[in-house]
């Protein structure tokens, strides 16, 4: 049966980026390895002037999510990122190839009703995965400068987020008020669907938005495995 059509990304909507590592292998092994990537990440975002909302890098995978003014260049961003980085892992771990499995997945999320549920499942990793307590304790994720306001050249706002308080210091107490309560299990499901298997995240209005301009936005009948435009997978 053939594969269903690769294209659920729109200019200048967020996505959600997920990229895990070869066989789910160890990616991040020193301070040094994360520095790397957050200078490269926000190099080629500014760059390609991709705004970066959220990010969180865990050891073996990395999550973002990102305001493209056009789809290519959340690609060209990717690219330039994972080349210089692989080439560097691989020449501390002595090997070859990718560090990373297959080109990074990708889905649109809805600003309206699901954007801040996406940041909370982005930044919450390291307490679901048990390395931390409370989100702020982990020092490789944005939640210390979207909650607490901690400077940043990487990190861009989004409108959502900016409707959260007239002034920084509510905007972060409001979006700190998020976190006391956690995210539901249908609300977790449904994230890790969307993002692994490319389906937009939002609302049934959402969709029905999306399907009106020809966007097919639900899965239909099961075909081969639907991978994500090709967002600059390294061959380093």
């Amino acid at each position: 049966m053939p594969r269903p059509p690769r294209r659920l990304l729109l200019p200048g909507y967020p996505i959600h980026v997920l990229q895990r590592g070869h066989n789910r292998a160890r990616v991040f092994g020193s301070d040094a390895d994360h520095i790397l990537y957050l200078g490269l990440l926000q190099e080629f975002s500014k760059r390609y002037s991709c705004a970066v909302h959220a990010y969180v890098l865990m050891t073996n995978h990395i999550h973002l999510l990102v305001s493209p003014p056009e789809i290519r260049c959340l690609s060209d961003m990717m690219r330039g990122v994972n080349q210089i980085f692989v080439q560097h892992v691989n020449r501390h771990q002595g090997r070859c190839g990718s560090v990373w499995q297959g080109r990074p997945k990708t889905c649109l999320v809805d600003s309206n009703s699901y954007l801040l549920n996406c940041y909370r499942y982005i930044e919450l990793n390291p307490v679901r995965a048990g390395m931390v307590e409370l989100p702020w304790l982990y020092p490789w994720s944005s939640h210390s400068t979207n909650a607490s306001g901690r400077v940043s050249n990487l990190i861009e706002p989004h409108p959502t987020y900016l409707g959260l308080g007239a002034t920084g210091e509510s905007r972060q107490a409001g979006y700190r008020r998020l976190f006391a309560e956690a995210l539901s299990a249908e609300q977790l499901g449904r994230i890790r669907t969307s993002v692994t298997q490319g389906w937009p995240l939002g609302d049934d209005a959402f969709i029905r938005e999306l399907q009106g301009v020809g966007i097919k936005a639900t899965p239909g009948r099961a075909g081969r495995p639907k991978s994500g435009p090709d967002l600059g997978q390294a061959r380093a």
